[in-house]
């Protein structure tokens, strides 16, 4: 059974959709952010991203991590697209075409939009864009949007005809504009498309975990 280091409350979020989606079984290590505790290599604290432990398996220090039947893999995109490839089914790519556009779309949302829209999200939990510079991720985020847009407005999904693994892979990364408001609704079939993929039970599974999860 593949195992998954992280929490909820990460990149992991991505992962643990798709597992939902295709009926997937991990078992799941918690390892939470250093960031979150005032020692993370206090005597007694628990698995973070810099405790020794889990720097053996992750040298840099992110989560999540996967590993499978002694496999370890890090990235979480590239964690998803691996997974699908091997559990997914309809998923997965179908066709080499298709595995490359999925992974030309994963290159993309990591490129020209997460590095926008995740500091939209941080954003968001301190209540102020003050001293946070955000104008600029808004106008590096325009034409990548309308790119997005028009290319969803033609097919409906990422990749093919239906849901696969690239819509989980983007939705997560334009799940954080959506702490804008006002953002994502400005384009209509990001907006349709999103909300489409939010409505899968897949996806309400995984939010609710999330939701729950402690730290």
């Amino acid at each position: 059974m593949a195992t998954l280091y992280g929490v909820y409350r990460s990149r992991a979020t991505r992962i643990f959709w798709l597992a939902a989606e295709v009926g997937l079984r991990l078992t799941h290590v918690p390892v939470i952010q250093a960031s979150k505790l005032s020692d993370p290599l206090a005597e007694g604290a628990p698995l973070n991203t810099r405790s020794p432990k889990f720097l053996k398996m992750s040298p840099l220090g992110a989560i999540p991590v996967l590993e499978d039947d002694g496999f370890i893999l890090t990235e979480s995109l590239a964690i998803n697209l691996y997974l699908a490839r091997k559990y997914g089914g309809g998923l997965a790519a179908q066709t080499g075409q298709e595995d490359a556009l999925m992974q030309q779309w994963a290159m993309f949302g990591l490129a020209s939009l997460e590095p926008h829209t995740l500091p939209l999200f941080y954003a968001a939990g301190k209540g102020s864009d003050e001293g946070l510079g955000i104008a600029p991720h808004l106008a590096a985020l325009t034409q990548p949007l309308q790119d997005l847009n028009r290319h969803l407005g033609a097919t409906g999904f990422m990749v093919g005809d239906r849901f696969t693994v690239a819509d989980i892979n983007m939705a997560e990364i334009v799940r954080y504009a959506q702490f804008r408001p006002g953002l994502v609704e400005g384009y209509p079939a990001i907006n349709d498309w999103i909300r489409t993929c939010q409505a899968r039970p897949g996806f309400k599974a995984m939010w609710a975990a999330r939701e729950a999860e402690t730290e």
